[in-house]
């Protein structure tokens, strides 16, 4: 079963230093952040404010015909008290009524020659008061009890015994003394379609705000992370499979994104709608909130527990789901060996064995939040049903008004749907942390090459390459050159020759820093390549590869990668140097042909021309040359090989070969065996020496040596 290397599942930052780190990327919009916080201040305020105006409705209109009225026989005695402020008494229910009530102002009643005022203070003294018994409206002289229970006898209110002076209204009367509360019920309505509006508002500009901030971000990240990966060595992709990188900067980014444009929008009005909640509930009455908040502690243990239990299980299937990001990618890339060695079946195991796998983490992960929402439900009822029992009985008691338990009831609703969308807000955001981890782990991730922090600046790089006892090993110290030493001088063409292994291809990767020496010293023109810029160093080299990678586009953009400095004529002419203008000009479209992911609609020999086409479109001071010629025919090989006697000169050439017959003319020949220099010489001083550069030319030529002695 193959074994795909899964990643390290602890936890190596706190969320909350991850989390710091995430939003340190949105330090250059802080100027929008704050807007987006005012909106959402102003977005729960509104959210807030609904509850209690329906509260105001309920007790200060539609309940207010049993509020008692303070009788004046003439405007000027009302007049004179209500400038004394007799009648501006605050209510215990905590509101000022009617005459500095901020909605609508008191207006007295005139009824028969008497002023009606309603006023929480009457109760007590000379006053009047509205009842109403099986639709029949009384106006009786004093005033009852909250909650009485009084009965009407021959037209006359009588409780307890007492007969109260009663007066009978008709149903027009009684409405006139319900004008203030008609006029009342209606700017509440219009004051609650504001709000509504005004709500509706701020909730899409902070939403959108917020999101235009997150995408921003996103972008800015994901552009980091790219630049970053495509400077990291190749040791790191050697180590990592490609599935795993490609899930850094797709599925985790996609991660990130949503934490910035779903969690981090609603995570602060969330946090300003319960402190909000809190603060009103409690100084509606602090009683019965302090019966509501038994439930907090609850909801507090049941989050810390499945906090814990969602890490563990977030963390587990985001590492499955890399295991078979890297499982596709691998299988995919090598599909054709799959299908010519007739692999489909185990290939199809292994991965439904780890596709199994994630299946297991994501059920595991499924119980956690299964268990969550249910459980919060009965945190929801239990806390609901007391808050029925207390708070109805406080209603039932007089301590409080029914308007106050159905603020109770829609705040404790509202109380709730945070923490009901927890669960998948926080499924976002353990996502994001996991992802976070990997992002920042990729980001933190340190470049092995380093740039010198003063480099030498080479007007032109001449191109003599000195190794001066190199010692190289790409795993601690299971060295792969030892003690190298050799010279290359300018203009010169070397070529490496030796077993598979020897160490030459690792030769010029050492050149152009694709790693960096453990001893020794690598000299290009008289300079340590350290001391140089590494990006100027690689432009002054062309390497043309075993392996030709072509890139989606066009041949046009293959040859110039993207460099507008390399026009198309001269395209055309490098094409023509190494003879790749004969099959590109019988394409439909030629150089504007299109060329498919990694070249795959040319053959081998074709895309081996167009990459001599793109060495040297560049023009370089050292021209690299690896197995260049391994994967081309013998005609198209000779196509080539006048071009590649005229393109070396002037340039430092390296060619490496298991042809002999391509580095017969080389102006020096270097023999690799195990890491270390054998032999060096021309072709025929090595030779004359009869060493193991003989020995390989005796195993390449042996027929046609054969044939010559017969």
């Amino acid at each position: 079963m193959i074994n795909y290397e899964e990643e390290d599942i602890k936890e190596k930052k706190l969320d909350f230093d991850i989390l710091k780190r995430l939003l340190g990327y949105a330090k250059p919009y802080t100027g929008w952040l704050i807007i987006s916080f005012l909106t959402i201040f102003l977005a729960t305020g509104a959210d807030l404010a609904r509850p209690y105006m329906i509260k105001i409705a309920v007790d200060d209109y539609i309940s207010a015909s049993n509020i008692p009225m303070r009788v004046y026989e003439s405007k000027q005695e009302m007049d004179t008290a209500r400038a004394n402020g007799v009648q501006t008494a605050e209510s215990e229910y905590g509101i000022i009524r009617y005459v500095q009530d901020l909605f609508v102002p008191s207006e007295p009643i005139e009824f028969e020659g008497d002023f009606y005022l309603r006023d929480e203070a009457a109760r007590g003294q000379e006053a009047a008061q509205l009842v109403e018994k099986d639709k029949e409206y009384f106006l009786i002289q004093g005033t009852l009890p909250e909650n009485s229970a009084f009965t009407v006898q021959n037209g006359s209110v009588i409780l307890e015994g007492q007969v109260f002076e009663t007066e009978q209204l008709t149903k027009e009367e009684y409405l006139q003394f319900r004008e203030n509360d008609f006029k009342g019920i209606r700017r509440i309505s219009v004051i609650f379609l504001v709000i509504l509006i005004a709500g509706f508002f701020f909730n899409y500009l902070q939403v959108y705000l917020l999101s235009y901030i997150g995408q921003k971000v996103i972008h800015s990240m994901r552009n980091e992370l790219y630049s970053h990966v495509i400077r990291l060595p190749l040791k790191y992709y050697n180590d990592n499979p490609v599935g795993r990188l490609v899930t850094r900067l797709t599925n985790d980014m996609e991660n990130l994104n949503e934490l910035y444009t779903s969690v981090i929008v609603s995570f602060f009005k969330d946090i300003f709608l319960l402190i909000g909640i809190m603060i009103i509930m409690g100084r509606l009455d602090l009683r019965i909130s302090g019966v509501i908040f038994i439930a907090v502690p609850i909801i507090g243990f049941i989050t810390a527990i499945f906090r814990t239990q969602s890490r563990k299980a977030y963390r587990r299937v985001r590492i499955k789901l890399a295991v078979i990001n890297s499982a596709l990618s691998e299988n995919i890339t090598g599909m054709r060996i799959i299908q010519i060695f007739a692999q489909e079946k185990r290939k199809f195991d292994e991965f439904n064995h780890i596709n199994t796998q994630h299946k297991e983490a994501s059920l595991r992960e499924l119980v956690v939040f299964a268990i969550f929402r249910p459980l919060m439900d009965l945190v929801y009822s239990f806390a609901l049903a007391l808050l029925v029992w207390y708070g109805g009985g406080s209603v039932l008691d007089g301590a409080i008004s029914f308007g106050v338990l159905f603020a109770f009831i829609s705040y404790v609703e509202l109380f709730f749907e945070p923490i009901y969308d927890f669960s998948e807000k926080f499924n976002i955001m353990q996502s994001a942390m996991a992802s976070s981890e990997r992002i920042f782990e990729l980001l933190d991730e340190k470049d092995s090459i380093e740039e010198h922090s003063d480099p030498v600046q080479l007007d032109e790089i001449k191109g003599r390459i000195e190794f001066r006892n190199v010692w190289f090993a790409y795993k601690e110290e299971d060295w792969v050159l030892r003690d190298v030493s050799f010279t290359i001088n300018e203009g010169e063409t070397a070529a490496f020759v030796g077993a598979t292994g020897s160490g030459k291809t690792t030769i010029i990767s050492l050149i152009t820093r694709l790693y960096d020496i453990q001893k020794g010293e690598i000299l290009l023109d008289g300079v340590n390549i350290k001391e140089l810029e590494i990006s100027k160093l690689r432009k002054s080299i062309a390497s043309v590869l075993q392996d030709v990678f072509l890139f989606t586009g066009d041949i046009k953009s293959n040859i110039r990668l993207n460099n507008e400095d390399i026009t198309d004529e001269k395209i055309r002419q490098v094409a023509e140097h190494v003879n790749a203008d004969r099959f590109i000009s019988r394409l439909p479209n030629g150089y504007d042909s299109k060329v498919e992911e990694g070249g795959a609609t040319f053959s081998s020999g074709e895309r081996q021309l167009l990459a001599f086409a793109r060495a040297l479109a560049f023009n370089p001071g050292i021209l690299i040359l690896d197995e260049a010629t391994s994967n081309i025919d013998t005609q198209t090989e000779l196509l080539i090989q006048d071009a590649i006697t005229r393109i070396i000169k002037g340039r430092t050439t390296i060619v490496v070969a298991h042809r002999l017959s391509t580095i017969q003319h080389a102006d020096k020949i270097i023999v690799m065996h195990k890491g270390k220099v054998r032999e060096m010489g021309r072709h025929d001083e090595l030779l004359a020496q009869r060493g193991m550069y003989y020995s390989l030319y005796l195993l390449q030529y042996k027929d046609k040596i054969s044939s010559q002695a017969d």
